[in-house]
């Protein structure tokens, strides 16, 4: 398990770990019809499936069931509401109301669409992540995506000293930001160590100043650390590339917070149907 307390941006935190409330019909999830699993955005354990969300017309998603061990109630600080949160990490998702009549099940979980995040898979059992930076993240998204087992990308902006940057702002060069990457996997069809030889796998991790012609510090290689198990499994994995002759430049380094990428950013090759300039896969190990 992986808690990402320390990759998560301050309007997360301020949901998960504050108790805080989005704004009702801002929430990326509110009218969201795909299927799928939802998961805690601080740890990724499953909460809910697809087919158990309905639209109350509250302006928060609306789940009339919820997966067995995953939901933990207790009494809000109000004293009249019932507050949920995720069983195993105990981030905060909402709150819990009966009696409403919005389906026969007579229950209603009002969940901030930044406590969760949303997986096409409606097979997982739990999931991991990894926080990756290798060039510009429109390539390193498409391969990755490819990955059996990757149930999501997200690629992003980590690293820096700026809140809320943006693209213009990370291009600059004066920010401290790397274009990064967000992968989302199945820990049962994945290990950490698979995710991090299929990333030297797709760029050249010896390059110092980059990746391909694309130069400068947001394009450098780095892996992002959230434990030190990931850490370890770095390191060893550099190791072997190692002693295979590469001279790895790839910085190894803690996580910080992850900040989204624009939307045209997001899936850009296979909205775009472009094909990568500075990314291709060769086999290593």
């Amino acid at each position: 398990m992986t808690i990402k307390t320390a990759s998560l941006p301050d309007f997360i935190l301020n949901i998960v770990t504050n108790k805080g409330t989005e704004h009702p019909f801002t929430g990326e999830y509110n009218d969201f019809e795909e299927n799928g699993t939802y998961l805690c955005r601080q740890c990724g354990l499953p909460l809910f499936y697809s087919q158990s969300k309905f639209h109350s017309g509250c302006g928060w998603p609306s789940f009339d069931d919820e997966m067995k061990q995953a939901i933990l109630r207790e009494k809000d600080a109000d004293g009249h509401r019932t507050e949920i949160l995720c069983k195993r990490c105990h981030a905060h998702l909402g709150h819990v109301f009966t009696g409403e009549g919005f389906t026969p099940n007579n229950l209603r979980h009002c969940v901030n669409s930044l406590s969760l995040d949303f997986v096409s898979a409606s097979n997982v059992q739990d999931t991991e992540e990894a926080i990756l930076a290798a060039g510009c993240f429109w390539g390193v998204e498409h391969y990755f995506k490819k990955l059996p087992g990757v149930l999501k990308t997200e690629v992003g902006y980590t690293g820096g000293h700026l809140a809320h940057p943006s693209y213009r702002d990370v291009c600059d060069g004066t920010t401290g930001h790397y274009e990064a990457i967000r992968v989302l996997y199945d820990s049962s069809k994945l290990s950490y160590t698979d995710i991090i030889k299929y990333f030297f796998e797709i760029h050249d991790p010896t390059q110092r100043n980059g990746q391909g012609p694309d130069l400068g510090l947001q394009y450098q290689s780095a892996i992002f650390y959230y434990d030190d198990v990931q850490h370890q499994t770095a390191l060893q994995v550099i190791a072997e590339l190692e002693k295979k002759g590469y001279r790895v430049a790839t910085k190894v380094l803690p996580v910080s917070p992850f900040w989204q990428a624009e939307k045209d950013h997001q899936d850009y090759y296979t909205k775009t149907g472009k094909a990568p300039y500075c990314h291709r896969y060769e086999k290593k190990f």
